[in-house]
Order: C-alpha cells, then structure tokens, then sequence
C-alpha cells in the first residue's frame, strides 16, 4: 500500500510539473506578441524624424501618426476583450496577430502622411486583439496568487523588455534601411507565436459572457476620438464652438455608454466594477503611469537626434539603461510586495516618476543628455514598480471568467494613458515650441509655417538653407523645444504626485 501511494504521489507530481513546464512555456509563446506591440511603440518614436522628413507631414499629422493607433485601440480594446470572452481568448489572438502581421507590412509602404495614418489606424483594429487576451489568457493558465503576480511581471517586463528592444533594432534599421522597415518587424516576431500558439497556449471562454453590442461599441468611440482630436485642436487652435461641441459630444456618448451597461442583463462592459476602490485605483494609476511614460519619450527621443544631433541608434542606446531598470523594477517588486502594501509599493513608484519630471524641469534639458538619461531612468524604475502591481491588483480583484473584461479595462487604461501622455504633453510641446521659435527675416512664408510646425520641419527645412540662416534657424528651434520640454515637465510632475496621492489613498486597504 505505502508503494502504492508513493507511486500515486509521483505520478502526481510529475503531472504537476509537466503541467507547470506547460504553463511557463505558453507564457514565453504570450510575451511575442506583448513584445511586438512594445517594440513597435518605441521604435515608432524613434522613426519619427525620419518619417517627417520623408513624408513632409503637418505638426498635427505627426500627432496622428503616433496617436491614431492607440486611440483606436483605446475605442476597441473593451468590445474585443468581450468578443475573446464568447468565441474563446486564443481564437480573437490568434487573428489579431494575423492581421497586424499584414497591415504592418503595407504600412511599411505608405506613400503618404494620410495613408501611413489609415494603416496605423488599422493596424489599431487588430492590435485591440492582442492585448487583452493575452492579459486573460495569464489569468486563467496561472491561478495560483504567487504564480499569476510573478507571470504578470514576466509579463510586463516581457512589454518593458520590447520598449528596450524598439530603440536599439528601430534604430539600427533606420540607419540602414528606410523609415518604413521599423514595421517590417512584425513579420519575424509574429510568424512563429503563430506556429506556436495553436499548440502550447490553452483556450479559454467565459461562460456567461455579455453580449457584443454595437451600440455600445459606438459610444465608445464617440468617447475616445472626440475626446482626443478636441485635446489636440485646443493646443493648436485655442477653444472654439465646434470644439466645445466636440467635448459635449465625447461627454454625453461616456454618460449614455455607462448608462446602458448599467441596464443590460449581461454587459458588455460591467462597469459595476469600479466600485471597488482597489480596481478603479488601479485602472487610475495605470493610465497615469503610461501618461507620464509616453509624454517622456515623446519629448525625450526628438531632444536626442534633433538637438543633440545624435543617430537613432545611439538615441536608442541612451535609454536603455531606463528601460533595463523598468524591467528590474518589475521584477523586484513582486517579492516587495509580500513586506510592503502594495498600495504604498504604487504610490513610491509614482513618486520616482514625479522626481524624474523635477529633475528634468529643474536642470533643464539643453546640453544636457546624461541628465535626460539618468531622469528616464528614475522613470523606468517607477513605471516598471506602478505597472506590474497595478495590473495584478486589477486582475486579483475579479474573478477569473472575467479576466478579459478585467484585461480589456487595464489595457483601455494603458492605451488611453499612451494616447493622452503623447496628445497632451506632446501638444502642449508642440504649442510652446511655435510660440517661442524666432523665424529668419530670409524665409519665405511658406518656409517659416513649414518651420513652426515641428522641430522636425525646421531641421530638414535648415538642410537647404544657406549656412548662417540655417544656424539662425536652428539655435532658434532648439531654444523653442527646451522651452516646451520646461513646460511639460512640470505639468509631469504635478499629475505624478496627484497620481500618487490617488494610489496611496484608494490602494492602502489592497493586500498581497
């Protein structure tokens, strides 16, 4: 009998190991595509001068090109995490990271500013398939409370690890290659995640999933884009009537959105959720984290090759010291954890990220890179503290058949942060920058909008100057920029400390 039994237990463990093996090896499979999106992100910042430069974009196009991809994301991460919930998790990832495979390869190709905008556009569509499933497919593989903080942290540096690898691989592309190779990566990245993932990485439902509804699927972008496009107009244009429209639109489509998820029997959305101040806290702190993140690298990647004169590649490098940190930040918290409330391991996470707009703000950034750099990298540390705890707090609060709601709300937070951290700080950049530039007397009209619009306008404008006006022209811009980096900085770091006083307030009760 007593052999019997060890010969039960051994078979028993064994099982549990070849199951563990199992679930580890899905999450390596999962991290593909989180590291492809990651990669596309930072490597896009990179591109940014170039695809100026190529594509002769207005300051709003350039906006549009970083924020439409997000922002449609922003509209359809809630109703893809619901269609993943009802036709399976693996299913709906499976054919975003087909589709983005190939919009990413025609994008590579775009003639235009208009139609390098449509292609990020959908590329957003089916990058809304992404992420959410693979936030809930981590869920429901790892069960186990350790198992699921340490997963989300692997996770979350598998994303940070991706932002590391954008600079350096986007920026070694774009001193080789075109602009438009920095999306040719996907192809590599995604080929074998879809050989792999029919075979390693389980399915999953919700049994009882809410419905999709294409009502609520509107309202939600009526939200989102009127939201967004009257945040940049208003930096550019000041208010007007149509952009108070605008605003009251985005305003009354949130109010009947909420409303409507309220009455049905089965939601798309359970907005019943926020009520708990553990989740609403941390869906809070993750917007506001990426918003500081995004607005940074906006800001951080044009000083570097635009004013400092440095290649992409190098510029990559500068920062991949904070976003190394940001991964071990990851990392390292999830033991912190267990001595250390995880509200308050948030709240110092904030803070770091506070002091790294102070310190920005207060040296200033002309002729200033190693400061640019150890900054970001005080950044790295906070986002990679802030995101990983905020992202497990959100999925520890519900139960598992609700993982997708749960990821597609964390990554609606994610991607709104990403879309106002670059509309906002970028616009505001943006707006100083053409308020404080001085134009040569010499430029024609023409020359002297194209040179307002972006600092990237100005440079390529200064390559067919003749020397001294292109000096001129140049001292000028750079001395616009800095000063639209003073400001934003310090506007960083005042929505970093309410940030942080949102965390400590609303996460202290959450436990490990």
């Amino acid at each position: 009998m007593q052999s019997r039994a060890a010969a039960i237990r051994h078979q028993t463990e064994i099982a549990g190991a070849g199951s563990a093996k199992r679930r580890w090896a899905a999450l390596v499979v999962l991290m593909l595509p989180v590291l492809l999106v990651s990669v596309d992100g930072t490597a896009l910042s990179f591109a940014v001068p170039l695809i100026s430069a190529a594509l002769d974009p207005t300051g709003t196009q350039l906006l549009w090109i970083v924020d439409v991809y997000p922002l449609v994301l922003a509209g359809l991460l809630v109703p893809m995490g619901s269609l993943g919930d009802r036709i399976g998790r693996r299913k709906l990832l499976l054919i975003g990271a087909t589709g983005f495979t190939i919009v990413s390869a025609l994008a590579a190709f775009a003639p235009s500013a208009a139609y390098l905008i449509a292609g990020r556009a959908t590329m957003g569509f089916f990058g809304a398939m992404l992420m959410p499933s693979t936030l809930s497919l981590i869920r429901n593989i790892f069960t186990v409370p350790g198992e699921r903080r340490t997963a989300i942290a692997v996770w979350a540096a598998g994303f940070s690890g991706g932002a590391a690898l954008g600079p350096i691989a986007g920026g070694f592309l774009l001193e080789h290659f075109y602009w438009g190779s920095v999306f040719l990566m996907a192809v590599p990245v995604l080929a074998p995640f879809l050989l792999l993932a029919p075979i390693l990485v389980p399915e999953s439902k919700d049994p009882n999933p809410g419905r999709v509804d294409p009502l609520s699927i509107g309202l939600i972008l009526l939200t989102m884009v009127p939201l967004v496009y009257s945040i940049k107009t208003f930096t550019h244009y000041g208010m007007s009537a149509p952009l108070t429209l605008l605003l009251a639109l985005a305003l009354v489509a949130g109010s009947l959105f909420v409303r409507r998820q309220l009455t049905e029997a089965t939601p798309m959305l359970d907005v019943r959720l926020f009520k708990n101040p553990v989740f609403s806290g941390a869906v809070t702190v993750n917007l506001l984290s990426i918003f500081s993140q995004a607005g940074f690298l906006y800001f951080v990647s044009q000083h570097l090759q635009l004013v400092s004169g440095l290649s992409p590649m190098t510029a990559g490098m500068y920062l991949l010291p904070g976003l190394i940190l940001t991964i071990a930040s990851g990392l390292a918290v999830v033991p912190l954890v267990r001595h250390l409330r995880p509200g308050y391991t948030v709240a110092l996470g904030l803070l770091c990220n506070a002091a790294a707009f102070a310190l920005v703000a207060y040296a200033g950034p002309a002729g200033w890179d190693l400061g640019l750099v150890i900054a970001f990298g005080i950044l790295g540390i906070g986002v990679g503290a802030a995101e990983t705890i905020s992202n497990d707090l959100i999925l520890g609060a519900v139960p598992a058949h609700k993982a997708g709601a749960a990821s597609a709300i964390s990554e609606t937070a994610y991607e709104t942060g990403s879309v106002l951290g670059t509309a906002v700080l970028g616009s505001i950049l943006n707006a100083a920058y053409r308020s404080h530039i001085a134009i040569p007397d010499s430029l024609t009209a023409a020359q002297a909008a194209t040179a307002r619009e972006t600092l990237g306008g100005a440079t390529h404008l200064a390559d067919g100057l003749d020397p001294s006006t292109a000096a001129l022209l140049m001292e000028s811009a750079h001395s616009a920029f800095d000063s639209g980096v003073l400001i934003t900085s310090i506007i960083g770091v005042v929505f970093m400390l309410i940030a942080a006083t949102i965390a400590w307030r609303s996460l202290r009760t959450a436990t490990a």
